[in-house]
C-alpha cells in the first residue's frame, strides 16, 4: 500500500509539473472549482463515465468518507446527497465536462474547519479507494488527482 501511495504522490507531482509547463499554451479561466487553472487531460471526463459516472463515484466516496475512522467525524452532520452533488459538479467541470461548479471556493468552504495535512491525505486515500472500486484506471486517477492536488493550499487550515 505504501508503494502505491508513494507512486501516486510522485505521479501527481510529475503530472502537476507537466501541467504547469503545458498551461502556458492553454490556461482555462480560474474558478471556484479549482485552486489552480490547469486544463484537464483529453478524454478525462469521458474516462470517469461523464456526469453519471462521476455521480456514482461521488455517491460511493461520500459514504466511505463518513465511515472512515480518520476523518468520518468531520462529515457526521453533512448531508451526503448535497455533498455528492456538489462534488460531482466540481469534478465534472475540472475534468472538462459541461458542468459549472457554483459552490464556494475551497478556501471559503473550509475556513471554519480544523483540517490538517493528515486529514487531506486521508481524504485522497478514500477517493482512491472509491476510484479503485469503480474500476477507474490508475493513469486516469492520477490525472484527476493532479487537478485536485493544488487545492491542499486552500483546504488545509491547520498548519
Amino acid at each position: 500500500m505504501m508503494l502505491r501511495q508513494l507512486t501516486a504522490v510522485m505521479t501527481v507531482a510529475m503530472t502537476a509539473a507537466f501541467c504547469l509547463h503545458a498551461q502556458a499554451q492553454s490556461v482555462p479561466a480560474p474558478s471556484a472549482a479549482s485552486a489552480w487553472p490547469v486544463a484537464p487531460a483529453p478524454g478525462l471526463y469521458q474516462a470517469f463515465g461523464e456526469r453519471e459516472g462521476l455521480r456514482a463515484l461521488m455517491d460511493d466516496f461520500v459514504v466511505r468518507l463518513k465511515a472512515d475512522a480518520r476523518i468520518g467525524e468531520q462529515f457526521r452532520e453533512t448531508n451526503l446527497d448535497n455533498l455528492a452533488k456538489s462534488l460531482t459538479e466540481q469534478l465534472c467541470q475540472l475534468s472538462g465536462g459541461p458542468c459549472t461548479y457554483n459552490g464556494p471556493d475551497m478556501k471559503t468552504a473550509h475556513a471554519h474547519l480544523d483540517i490538517t495535512r493528515a486529514h487531506f491525505n486521508a481524504l485522497v486515500e478514500v477517493l482512491q479507494q472509491s476510484m479503485d472500486a469503480k474500476g477507474i484506471p490508475f493513469t486516469r486517477q492520477n490525472q484527476m488527482l493532479a487537478l485536485l492536488a493544488p487545492m491542499h493550499r486552500d483546504t488545509i487550515t491547520v498548519r
